[in-house]
């Protein structure tokens, strides 16, 4: 990845979801926020990463069994195939009845620098799983493992994760409010526009905090404009 890229990521790091969805709708882009993907811990803070994508299917009697975790198409193998700062993204099918990893693997994720796990299913061994220092995005905690109710087929090609389409090398960033994902074309484009409005909104939060009213204030209108990019300009006198 590019040092330009890894700057967009770090970022993107500091933008909330809430401000990420609202930038993406105005681009005609509503279906970005993932359903079911929550903080495993809270307080976990905020993650951007690129999407590193996984896929199960609903469970085969034949292929859905302990043995297949020792298979060339395994969650085993894909683990070993995860680069750095990824974020990985599981299509779990929503099933909430059979954790698809545990504490091993997820120290496994963890050792190999893996930035995030987000699925709209469910884990298990969850008090493993927090030792290991792993952020997780996850719809809860079940015990009985993946084979109970989901087959294992492929890593690295587009899935749906809480109803919404992920693509290899998307971006997800995720916090408090859950997941979002951003095209891979749009991730420079978003991430400049979400740093002013972050920046934007920290004005307006501080003008009303000072009482001033909500009407021509959120949004702004051409008055509040002018004062902000006043207020704008003055800030970066000060930093020259």
């Amino acid at each position: 990845m590019s040092t330009n890229a890894d700057a967009t990521l770090a970022a993107l790091a500091h933008v909330t979801s809430a401000t990420l969805t609202t930038l993406l709708l105005k681009r005609g882009l509503r279906n970005v926020w993932m359903r079911g993907p929550r903080p495993l811990a809270p307080g976990g803070g905020r993650v951007a990463g690129r999407a590193f994508t996984l896929r199960f299917v609903p469970a085969r009697e034949d292929l859905a069994t302990p043995e297949s975790w020792a298979k060339p198409v395994s969650t085993r193998t894909a683990i070993e195939a995860m680069p750095a700062n990824c974020v990985v993204v599981v299509d779990a099918r929503g099933v909430t009845d059979a954790g698809i990893f545990g504490d091993i693997l997820c120290a496994r994720m963890r050792a190999r620098h893996v930035a995030a796990l987000v699925t709209d299913g469910v884990l298990r061994d969850v008090e493993g799983v927090q030792k290991t220092g792993l952020a997780v995005w996850c719809a809860g905690a079940a015990a009985p493992p993946s084979v109970a109710g989901l087959t294992f087929v492929n890593w690295q090609e587009p899935i749906g994760c809480g109803g919404v389409a992920v693509f290899p090398d998307d971006v997800v960033v995720a916090d408090g409010d859950g997941a979002t994902v951003i095209p891979a074309a749009l991730v420079d484009e978003i991430a400049a526009q979400a740093l002013e409005q972050e920046a934007l909104e920290a004005w307006i939060m501080d003008e009303v905090t000072r009482g001033v009213a909500l009407p021509g204030l959120y949004p702004p209108n051409a008055e509040t404009r002018a004062r902000y990019e006043a207020f704008r300009a003055a800030q970066h006198r000060r930093e020259q």
